[in-house]
């Protein structure tokens, strides 16, 4: 086994932070080359007539799942060693209330919001103002964390909750990809008139 390097120790902090950098920057440019740096283009997912944020970001974890996927099979991967955020039901279900309405009133994501402010956009700013208060509540109100500590079921997989294969569960992500990418140029057409001129 040869990856992750960083579960391994075969890279240290420093390194690790520089290819998080680098992988951040490669990341952000990619998000404003799909277009994502413009709210008004990505509220065009509510409006069903641009569909290009499920598409982009289906394509990008159907990626990831079946490139983990091969590279554990050949044995370049020990998938015990990829890190898993903690399941903390309630807390993670707030969070993405919270999330969701940010992004149906104003547009953006934390990640799209970086990229519009990076491109000058002050919408995008205003968002990272937002999120950025989060963060420090959330560090200088230690019940906060805490409180999702203490409601956390560790880190759970949709394998070990459906009691099937990752190679299972990678099959029916596919196939859901595929569905929606159907859907999505369906939806498209569909409600091409609502899109501005």
């Amino acid at each position: 086994m040869t990856l992750p390097l960083y579960g391994f120790e075969l890279i240290g902090d420093g390194t690790g932070l520089l290819v998080a950098l680098g992988l951040g920057f490669g990341f952000g440019w990619f998000l404003e080359r799909a277009g994502f740096g413009s709210g008004c283009r990505l509220c065009g997912q509510f409006y069903l007539y641009d569909m290009t944020v499920l598409k982009v970001m289906f394509t990008a974890i159907v990626t990831a799942a079946v490139g983990l996927w091969l590279f554990s099979t050949v044995g370049l991967l020990d998938l015990e060693y990829v890190y898993t955020t903690p399941t903390s039901l309630t807390a993670q279900l707030i969070g993405g209330l919270l999330l969701g309405a940010g992004f149906i009133i104003g547009g953006y994501c934390p990640g799209t919001s970086v990229v519009a402010g990076a491109t000058g956009a002050k919408d995008g700013f205003v968002f990272v103002g937002g999120f950025a208060v989060g963060v420090f509540v959330y560090a200088l109100f230690p019940g906060v964390e805490a409180w999702v500590n203490a409601n956390s079921i560790g880190a759970v997989t949709l394998p070990q909750v459906f009691g099937i294969s990752y190679s299972v569960m990678v099959a029916i992500l596919v196939v859901a990809a595929l569905a929606a990418f159907v859907g999505a140029e369906w939806s498209e057409r569909k409600f091409a008139y609502l899109r501005p001129k």
